[in-house]
């Protein structure tokens, strides 16, 4: 399987196909599961208001529904590489006809999900860091979807990468 996907040991060390991207959002992934930092009390709370702590955990649930179908709409193209597989078709339909990178939109919302749940500002530059390197993910990925697609200009021109009305994730 993981063939499949285009790893190698030498694209480890060189980054061939993106691998320092992908252990780059794995990375800044895992990492929130660290605890909440400043703690609530912090902010003179006795505990963070339910209704935020609701709003997380909805936008937590929706990143998850948004994922999932993004995955299934990939098929076999899907490879957590940001470079094209050989076998890549250019999906433009479901949530692809939205934007270019809903997996990565689909995250962004998970970590903003856990920023407002839990009102953590360790959470929020996890964000803001996850956003960046999914952003270089995108572009590397992109470049490899112009070699392989003729017309992936025409749908970049006309679709919004991540987050069309969020500066820096949308680069039509």
């Amino acid at each position: 399987m993981f063939s499949d996907w285009g790893f190698s040991w030498g694209g480890w060390w060189d980054n061939r196909r993106g691998e320092w991207w992908l252990l780059a959002q794995l990375l800044l992934i895992a990492a929130h599961l660290l605890p909440v930092w400043p703690a609530p009390a912090s902010w003179g709370l006795v505990s963070w208001p339910r209704s935020l702590f609701g709003v997380g955990l909805f936008l937590l649930a929706l990143g998850l529904v948004r994922a999932i179908q993004a995955l299934f709409c990939l098929g076999s193209s899907l490879s957590p590489l940001p470079a094209p597989k050989t076998t890549n078709q250019l999906i433009r339909t479901g949530p692809y006809s939205q934007c270019r990178h809903p997996l990565y939109r689909a995250v962004l919302i998970c970590s903003a999900g856990v920023v407002i749940a839990t009102g953590s500002l360790l959470h929020l530059a996890l964000l803001i860091s996850l956003a960046l390197v999914l952003r270089g993910k995108a572009r590397f990925e992109e470049a490899g979807l112009r070699q392989v697609h003729a017309d992936y200009d025409q749908y970049a021109a006309i679709t919004p990468a991540i987050i069309g009305v969020v500066p820096g994730l949308d680069w039509r």
